[in-house]
């Protein structure tokens, strides 16, 4: 009798965890979040600075940790720092710029590692619990079922979100119901929070009723402290030597990752872009939930693909498929111009699926967390060296513009200059997987000549 992965109580709750960790009902509205508690532009770019560097130095000792003492443990401190980081936003005194500076700065703080400490432990517990009942080959379907449920609560917390900010429609809400009073910005502004703190609590529950398995809940009571620090440091060289003496898992982590960060940095740019493209900022929310009714088509062809296609013929889809996006995106056409940018959030998708079921697949269960983790710091390292050279090379194209055109206004040399920067990415990415293509194919084809494959 073939039983399904889902009929088991630790994937069912992995997939609720999803949900509710990611679901964060303020994303529609993250940047006017940030000034309207009274944050400056700069201060929101250097907050989110701390978040991405937070996220690079704890993610390989937590999934560490999470192959030491248990994935159960970090999931629960996990849920714990939700809670802690949306309570800081939902009951922070207005009125003092300082005070709420500094309720953001550690915000982001407990943010970063939450993303971290999530990072791998819950998909090792989920995939050591598909291992431990012979199920292992039906990960490729729960990821499919999480990423279309994960998904659900995108559109969800998206449209609730941004509906709850608007004073306007919440008054126009209480008004139908009969409610004569109201509310004002400053109180709407942190009901998304308030939302989302409950999301925390929910996250929180799910992760009590999670069970690591007997084997791991024996080893990880017996850990004490002191032992735990050498075994901790001693986790995570021989992971990430693995990695390294490891042909296939070191090229799907560098592939992946010259994928991922190139697109995500162009995620993080839709505004501007769509903005370039003359559609109406109405249409940015809109779009957002086209995208995450995609992405519930999206992971069932990602499982298509692993079941039917060897991983070098899907990173040559998946590669050649991203230039031909990026080289889209270049050409900035009136409203059709759209499509290309739908098909990055298409594009990050299938690399984060493809990316989970083969290191997942080859990781030993001892050190998957941690092998996870690794490919986390790699990812987030990147972008964050990507974001610098976005930086700079917008500087220069703009003063080499208002050079060339001193007669223009700012905003129009802003504009030209991020065109401009745009042209690069195609070949930005090229280079990354030549390189990453000069690294990796010679010791693949050793390591088949060697193991007759």
């Amino acid at each position: 009798m073939n039983r399904s992965p889902l009929a088991l109580p630790n994937i069912r709750l992995f997939v609720m965890f999803r949900v509710l960790f990611n679901a964060r009902f303020y994303y529609p509205v993250f940047t006017i979040l940030f000034l309207d508690y009274g944050l400056s532009l700069e201060q929101f770019a250097l907050l989110n600075t701390v978040w991405a560097f937070t996220i690079v130095l704890a993610e390989v000792p937590s999934g560490a940790l999470a192959d030491l003492l248990g994935r159960k443990r970090l999931l629960v401190t996990t849920s714990g720092l939700m809670i802690a980081e949306m309570a800081l936003l939902a009951f922070v005194p207005l009125g003092n710029p300082q005070g709420i500076f500094l309720a953001f700065l550690a915000n982001r703080i407990l943010s970063g590692l939450a993303e971290a400490l999530a990072s791998g432990a819950d998909e090792a517990l989920a995939y050591d619990t598909l291992a431990a009942h012979g199920l292992a080959g039906e990960w490729p379907r729960v990821l499919e079922v999480q990423m279309r449920a994960q998904s659900i609560g995108y559109m969800f917390a998206m449209t609730l979100g941004a509906v709850v900010y608007d004073p306007g429609m919440v008054n126009r809400i209480l008004g139908w119901v009969g409610w004569g009073g109201n509310v004002t910005q400053q109180m709407t502004m942190r009901y998304p929070v308030y939302l989302t703190l409950i999301f925390g609590l929910l996250a929180l529950a799910v992760t009590l009723r999670m069970r690591d398995s007997a084997g791991r809940t024996r080893r990880s009571q017996s850990v004490s402290s002191l032992a735990a620090l050498w075994e901790l440091s001693r986790l995570t060289v021989r992971a990430g030597g693995w990695i390294v003496h490891t042909p296939l898992a070191l090229a799907i982590i560098l592939y992946a990752m010259t994928i991922d960060h190139t697109l995500r940095l162009i995620v993080t740019l839709t505004s501007k872009y769509y903005r370039l493209i003359d559609l109406p900022e109405a249409s940015f929310g809109l779009i957002g939930s086209l995208v995450a009714v995609l992405g519930l088509f999206v992971p069932r062809l990602a499982r298509g693909m692993v079941e039917r296609f060897s991983p070098a013929r899907n990173l040559l889809l998946l590669g050649g498929g991203s230039l031909v996006v990026l080289g889209g995106l270049t050409v900035f056409v009136p409203y059709l111009g759209v499509l290309p940018m739908v098909a990055v959030f298409v594009a990050l998708t299938l690399t984060s699926f493809f990316t989970s079921h083969y290191l997942n697949e080859i990781a030993e269960s001892h050190q998957r967390a941690t092998v996870l983790s690794f490919k986390g710091l790699a990812f987030n390292a990147a972008y964050g060296g990507i974001g610098l050279v976005f930086a700079g090379l917008m500087q220069r194209l703009r003063d080499t513009t208002a050079l060339l055109h001193p007669e223009w206004p700012a905003a129009r040399i802003e504009d030209q200059a991020f065109r401009l920067t745009m042209g690069y990415f195609p070949w930005y990415l090229v280079i990354g997987l030549l390189l990453v293509s000069l690294l990796c194919l010679s010791r693949l084809r050793r390591h088949r000549g060697a193991t007759g494959q």
